[in-house]
């Protein structure tokens, strides 16, 4: 008995993969971090200005710039002169790292400051609220799809 069917690994998901249509190139495509790490663009001039000042309080925080040097398989746009030759760049910006975990840190630390400014707000505001007229506050928002108009009343 002769077998006529193809072999299963000719019918897997890369060869029946679908062309993907053209797209224009992303200016900040970025390499992959490695593991444990976190990438993130950082502006290092604006308006053919250096912007010292960003830069070094973004070194302070923890990032890292991130050499071409260190993925000689990814072309990517690199600094030619000055101060950050070699570090991958593009158009005032360039490619630093830092661990995942300092980053989550540094997320949390400025998610914590903004709903303490929120609260702050939101205490001016009920100061200023009269007996009369009092204030509602409600943040949550609702997304509804379809339907009349007599169902959003």
């Amino acid at each position: 008995m002769t077998d006529t069917r193809a072999p299963r690994k000719n019918a897997t998901r890369e060869t029946e993969a679908r062309r993907k249509p053209w797209a224009p190139p992303s200016h900040l495509a970025a390499p992959p971090a490695p593991e444990g790490f976190v990438h993130r663009w950082i502006r290092i001039a604006m308006r053919g200005e250096e912007d010292k000042m960003n830069v070094h309080s973004k070194l302070r925080e923890g990032w890292e710039p991130v050499r071409a040097d260190e993925y000689p398989d990814y072309e990517a746009p690199v600094i030619d002169d000055g101060k950050y030759q070699g570090v991958i760049g593009q158009g005032g910006l360039m490619l630093c790292r830092i661990p995942a975990e300092t980053a989550q840190e540094r997320n949390e630390y400025y998610g914590g400051r903004t709903r303490e400014q929120m609260v702050a707000v939101d205490q001016d505001l009920m100061k200023e609220q009269h007996p009369s007229m009092p204030i509602n506050q409600s943040r949550q928002s609702r997304v509804t799809f379809g339907g009349s108009r007599r169902d959003a009343e």
